[in-house]
């Protein structure tokens, strides 16, 4: 006689995954300068005879988003 065969039943295992936010940003030991540090570096090289600075509103200056993040991460 031949054998019968079952249906077996099987239960698949549900895993939620934590979603988490990534960043763009490598995460290394260093901190990078901020805005305010490399104005200040670039004011200094126009001071010695480098060129000068960029004035505000100029392609490649930093706009009124960067300082208001750059006031997000700033120490108090």
């Amino acid at each position: 006689m031949a054998k019968k065969k079952t249906a077996k039943t099987t239960t698949k295992k549900t895993t939620t995954k934590k979603t988490t936010k990534k960043s763009g940003k490598k995460k290394s030991g260093k901190k990078k300068p901020g805005l305010y540090a490399n104005i200040h570096k670039a004011q200094k090289r126009a001071k010695s005879g480098g060129r000068k600075t960029r004035k505000k509103g100029a392609a490649g200056a930093p706009t009124n988003k960067d300082f208001k993040n750059a006031e997000k991460t700033a120490k108090k």
